[in-house]
């Protein structure tokens, strides 16, 4: 069977939709953690400072597939029996959560420690001051890593095979041990890999563009208005 038939069959391109189902998810709900996790970091607690470092560190130090196999195998002892995507979302996005959280601590590292103080300064509330000032800075820094860890997700992703997750790698598996073809079927699912990633690159790189172009465009006015201030004055 030629490769490009593998490419547009029908399982392929489900399991490919399931790849992506199962990465953006994992990827929303990591983001989501990442964030509770670096406020939490910041806390002036110690206690809960200390359990923030201690989920990061379990889940950094941990492998992806053990997190998933303890997921699917562990949580029904408790009670809890979940499908197996499910149960791939869930262990992906609490291994997500813990890089983000170190992404979005250095993000907020990276923003002037004047930047609040100033805005207080300016009549601005603390709600104020986070959304118009810090989360502004805060998306732009943390912008290229966290497209890095969506095109990193989506690779990650292949693990959820293991507990029996229909997504492109299992079904390129089943397909190559139903008809020995482990060739074209591999070099298929390493073609929409490649064009999956290849989106994802190009949709980051879309609103990194974006962005930077509503940054320069803010400089722009601030530069104008300030030009003006000094013809008015001269």
């Amino acid at each position: 069977m030629p490769v490009l038939d593998y490419v547009f069959s029908q399982a392929f391109l489900l399991g490919a939709l399931f790849t992506i189902s199962l990465t953006v998810l994992a990827m929303v709900l990591g983001i989501v953690g990442g964030l509770l996790l670096a406020v939490i970091d910041s806390s002036r607690l110690r206690p809960l400072r200390w359990l923030a470092r201690f989920y990061i560190w379990l889940f950094r130090g941990t492998p992806v597939l053990l997190q998933l196999i303890f997921v699917f195998n562990v949580l029904p002892l408790f009670g809890l029996r979940f499908d197996s995507f499910t149960c791939a979302v869930i262990a992906l996005s609490l291994n997500e959560a813990a890089y983000m959280a170190e992404i979005i601590r250095g993000g907020l590292l990276g923003i002037a420690p004047g930047q609040r103080p100033a805005a207080q300064m300016l009549g601005l509330t603390p709600r104020q001051t986070m959304v118009f000032v810090i989360l502004p800075q805060l998306v732009r820094l943390v912008l290229p890593p966290t497209g890095n860890q969506l095109i990193g997700m989506l690779k990650t992703s292949a693990l959820a095979s293991v507990v029996a997750v229909s997504d492109l790698m299992l079904v390129a598996q089943r397909t190559a041990a139903g008809n020995f073809d482990y060739v074209n079927t591999l070099i298929a699912a390493a073609i929409l890999y490649l064009a999956l990633t290849t989106i994802c690159t190009g949709l980051v790189t879309i609103v990194e563009n974006r962005v930077n172009t509503e940054r320069k465009s803010a400089k722009r006015r601030k530069q104008e208005k300030l030009m003006a201030v000094v013809g008015e004055r001269h």
